[in-house]
């Protein structure tokens, strides 16, 4: 099976645009546990974090690659925070609730049973 970069960076991405073009407030739910997590740990509450990323409450914000990251002050304390994509665990409007949650396992699903791995649509031109 032909290997993909994960798409949690990129449904991310989508969601947050979503939310602020509905003038909703983007909030992150992470997995504070998580290895090289960089966040104000005076917040966690039973091993997560949840985070107001929308564009008035954080600076450079960075959802590219393998890690969100951005500029914040917490008690009025400067911070760069760094969270990996895997340990965002969802992404939704304070409003509402409405946004995403993801799955803690990101690996992709087996092939289809009876598919070949190098198995590939065809095309033919009809006139």
């Amino acid at each position: 099976m032909i290997e993909m970069t994960s798409s949690r960076s990129y449904l991310m991405r989508a969601i947050y645009e979503w939310i602020v073009d509905n003038d909703m407030t983007p909030y992150l739910l992470v997995n504070a546990e998580y290895d090289s997590v960089r966040i104000p740990v005076e917040y966690i509450n039973n091993g997560k974090i949840i985070l107001n990323v929308a564009p008035e409450a954080v600076q450079n914000l960075d959802m590219l690659g393998d890690e969100l990251s951005f500029n914040a002050r917490f008690g009025g304390k400067p911070m760069r925070v760094s969270v990996p994509m895997q340990a965002a665990l969802a992404i939704y409007a304070r409003e509402n609730g409405r946004g995403m949650v993801f799955s803690e396992d990101d690996t992709p699903p087996e092939p289809m049973p009876g598919k070949a791995k190098d198995s590939a649509p065809k095309l033919r031109v009809v006139k």
